[in-house]
């Protein structure tokens, strides 16, 4: 359709068919106007044939000189609205063009106003989105192929060792490589459980559940008493009983992913802290404990897919980089916050979701 209609033989084509209308109403009118001034002179008597056939002849020619100036200034005047009103959605043709073709266009500038100009904004707002998806999705493929290329070399160079005799199997070489497995299939498992999130991003959640979050959390922290025990780490819980309406599967991933990581990341011997409390209309769950200072810059990135601090790229605490990532799709669902400070040598993850 693009082809067969572009928008300067639009243009034309509008444009003829509004001057043949514009023409024929002021016809039209004109020869109402006419005929109508002639029968009233005549009605009104006084005037003989030659006086009747001189106004006649008069009234015809200024007709005809206002016709024909209305018609050529009535026809530019809409020639220019229209260019006017076709100009945007020929911009937008040409942009769509663009797009079609791989390529992302620059915003289109319209000065028009009304649905043209909403069309053109929500147009811009759909490119800039475009390319930020298609920019995610770059970085995203590249980290995850930096992420599994370290692992799959390691497994491959060590299995074709074993392969050619040139090294002997032991305990220890067994247990590293069935961690590099572990931590392969964990990352497969987290990129699916992000994806199964992120497929709810156009809706929000049908399934609520009215769910105590003290209990819940309890029941988090219970998963990891037996690493607590084995790593001498303490922790504490301070959460203030309340039930409200979440998604329990939901929330219960959060705060394990918060705990996890906090235990991952532990160093000193203060306490890991979960706490829980009421803030005007939302609920707010915090978990904290000693750590690597976080550089303010990057406390927002650390929510990111596959984003690790540099001090933390060592890949027996840095995990995957998708946990948090988790922890933020997950809140956004329930339309509430994260976010993370870093202070005294204590590292606090928090976040908030609205009690419904």
């Amino acid at each position: 359709m693009i082809r067969k209609f572009p928008p300067q033989d639009f243009l034309w084509r509008l444009s003829t068919l509004n001057i043949i209308v514009i023409t024929a109403a002021i016809l039209l009118s004109g020869l109402a106007i006419y005929n109508t001034a002639c029968a009233l002179v005549g009605s009104m008597g006084g005037l003989n044939d030659l006086q009747q056939a001189r106004f006649n002849s008069l009234l015809f020619n200024y007709l005809l000189i206002f016709i024909s100036v209305t018609i050529v200034s009535g026809s530019l005047l809409q020639y220019y609205v229209t260019k006017k009103l076709v100009n945007p959605v020929q911009k937008l043709i040409e942009s769509t063009k663009q797009m079609r073709e791989g390529e992302y266009p620059d915003p289109v500038s319209v000065s028009a106003r009304g649905e043209i100009g909403e069309l053109a904004g929500h147009f811009n707002g759909l490119v800039a989105q475009l390319k930020s998806n298609d920019a995610d999705r770059n970085k995203l493929v590249s980290d995850l192929s930096h992420e599994l290329r370290t692992p799959l070399t390691n497994l491959n160079g060590y299995l074709k060792a074993l392969r050619d005799g040139d090294i002997q199997g032991d305990e220890e070489l067994y247990d590293a490589l069935l961690n590099e497995s572990k931590r392969l299939t964990e990352m497969t498992e987290q990129m699916e459980l992000l994806k199964e999130w992120g497929e709810t991003a156009s809706h929000h959640y049908t399934k609520l559940d009215l769910m105590n979050i003290a209990e819940l959390t309890e029941q988090c922290v219970e998963m990891f008493q037996l690493e607590l025990e084995r790593n001498n780490i303490p922790l504490m819980t301070d959460m203030e009983d309340y039930n409200f309406k979440m998604n329990a599967d939901g929330v219960q991933q959060v705060v394990t992913n918060l705990i996890d990581n906090a235990v991952n990341h532990h160093h000193g011997t203060a306490p890991i802290a979960v706490k829980g409390r009421m803030q005007n209309g939302f609920y707010q769950v915090s978990v904290s404990g000693p750590g690597p200072l976080i550089p303010a810059d990057e406390r927002e990135r650390i929510f990111e897919r596959l984003y690790r601090l540099d001090t933390s790229r060592n890949r027996g605490t840095g995990g995957s980089g998708l946990g948090l990532a988790i922890v933020k799709e997950i809140i956004n669902k329930h339309e509430g916050e994260t976010g993370v400070s870093s202070e005294d040598g204590i590292n606090t993850f928090w976040f908030t979701v609205p009690v419904k």
